[in-house]
């Protein structure tokens, strides 16, 4: 592989320490404001019983001892009258008021730490706009709930970037991606660092040895891609050919990783533009991406500014990570997964975009890679049992979600040919943009559009636990193994990368012949 041992060791460590089991479901029920949002893999994240719309961070950082104290601002809107509700939220509130009346609040949820269960002095009635204000303070870094911390200090600050869930560790939210909501994020640092965070930077001002950076995202964000980079960077500037901010910052101790991190990161504006081409206009007000100064991650499509571990630039530079991430702006951040069963709708989609630029960049067409992974792996390869269109939540990011999930969109695209299915993609965006969607919706999606019935299609590769009888492609062979093309390695370690950001690749490890 072209991956570093860093990288591997990074992957290894995280796949190792994943999430465990899915969390079980909420011993309270729905009516109560305390009861799980209702995701299969995970039916004890979130809360259905409001919706927030905006997140108002205001919060101070003290890098010599990870130390995080603030005021979290929520704005939301209840669905039913909620005498409780829960936050999902690990360090310790010191006070919550709840439309500025003081409210009572205790630990609860799985291990009793993950939930901030809060009971306000006048419930909010049904279908009411209301807000919560919870002064809290921590170590972020030393937060459990039976995970690894998503908060990762570095050697000058710290980064926050996981999924499918880093929110919590840092501040009190809804945590599912079916709750998106804007958000303004204020942190004081000391004077000499900085703050990496979503969308633009509002302001930066300097008082009393301290810079307080204030970054808004305007554009619904899930929660898990909200982020944080704290500490000295080298900023870089500029816009894409249509006009949106781009903004990357690397770390000042890159070292010699800094020239093939600026060389593949520093491309974003020429990929976004690229990737407009095909999946229609840009959907945020921002992009770019950082490079912190640390080690041990992966990459991870934050939104507006995706996370990049320098081990990703140790072996030169890794454009191919870099398109991963970017697809995901528009597969996984603008439409984002209804629930998390639905992940081929991200990683399946981010995965073909870089079979795209392979072909784009005349290293591999997406037929011939199509074609290389079928025959990659044999009939009896256990990587067939996992079905990308619910793959379970053991096997959220198994590398058949990844793979076998891109060569069903290249079946797709050999069945509708190109005119229909690149409409297909720019229509999925267009009409879902910040929103959500089911590989259901997809489905249904693609047959209005082409007027063609394409279930059994989807039941062969999303669905069936075994090897569909033909390849994507009709014309590649069904036996034998075709020449490797010149752009597999890179997106199969593109594809390590993005994994190793993720705590709950739940598969310990991947399919055998998926490295």
């Amino acid at each position: 592989m072209l991956r570093s041992s860093a990288v591997r060791s990074a992957v290894a460590l995280t796949v190792a320490a994943c999430l465990g089991t899915a969390a079980p479901a909420s011993a309270t029920g729905p009516g109560t404001g305390t009861s799980g949002i209702g995701d299969p893999y995970y039916p004890d994240a979130g809360n259905p019983g409001y919706d927030v719309s905006h997140y108002d961070l205001r919060l101070t950082y003290r890098p010599e001892d990870d130390r995080l104290d603030g005021t979290a601002v929520l704005t939301a809107r209840s669905t039913q009258r909620l005498p409780r509700f829960t936050l999902d939220f690990l360090l310790d509130a010191q006070e919550v008021r709840v439309d500025g009346r003081k409210a009572a609040f205790t630990r609860t949820g799985t291990g009793g730490t993950r939930k901030l269960e809060v009971t306000p002095a006048v419930p909010p009635a049904a279908g009411r706009t209301f807000t919560v204000a919870v002064t809290y303070g921590g170590t972020p870094s030393e937060a459990k709930d039976g995970r690894p911390s998503a908060w990762h200090r570095t050697a000058d600050g710290a980064v926050v970037a996981d999924e499918p869930s880093s929110a919590p560790w840092w501040y009190p939210v809804n945590d599912h991606p079916r709750d998106k909501a804007t958000y303004d994020v204020s942190v004081s640092v000391p004077a000499g660092l900085q703050v990496v965070g979503n969308g633009l930077l509002v302001s930066q001002r300097t008082e009393g040895g301290r810079t307080r950076y204030h970054w808004r995202s305007a554009r619904p964000q899930a929660p898990y891609l909200t982020t944080l980079g704290i500490g000295r960077f080298d900023l870089t500037t500029g816009t894409t050919a249509g006009g949106i901010p781009v903004v990357t910052a690397y770390g000042k101790g890159l070292g010699d990783r800094r020239a093939a991190a600026t060389a593949s990161v520093g491309r974003t504006a020429e990929i976004i533009d690229w990737e407009s081409s095909l999946f229609g206009p840009y959907p945020f007000e921002a992009a770019g991406g950082f490079v912190p100064d640390a080690d041990g991650y992966g990459a991870l499509e934050t939104q507006t500014r995706p996370f990049y571990a320098p081990a990703m630039f140790a072996d030169g530079p890794f454009v191919d990570v870099v398109v991963h991430e970017l697809a995901h702006q528009w597969f996984g951040n603008s439409v984002s997964v209804e629930n998390w069963r639905d992940i081929w709708l991200s990683e399946g989609f981010a995965t073909y975009a870089q079979w795209l630029w392979s072909e784009k960049e005349g290293t591999g067409t997406a037929r011939e890679l199509a074609a290389h992974a079928y025959a990659k792996h044999p009939a009896d390869d256990p990587f067939w049992t996992v079905p990308p269109g619910d793959p379970g939540a053991e096997n959220q990011f198994h590398p058949a979600v990844y793979q076998r999930g891109a060569m069903a969109l290249q079946a797709l695209r050999e069945r509708l040919g190109d005119t229909a299915f690149f409409t297909v993609l720019r229509q999925w965006q267009t009409e879902r943009r910040h929103g959500n969607g089911t590989v259901q919706d997809f489905v249904r999606l693609t047959e209005r559009v082409s007027g063609r019935p394409l279930h059994d299609l989807f039941a062969t590769w999303l669905f069936t636990p075994a090897r569909p009888a033909a390849p994507p492609s009709p014309t590649a062979p069904a036996a034998g193994k075709p020449a490797e093309p010149a752009s597999w390695q890179k997106i199969e370690a593109a594809r390590e990368a993005d994994r190793g950001a993720h705590r709950c690749p739940k598969s310990s490890s991947p399919a055998p012949g998926a490295r």
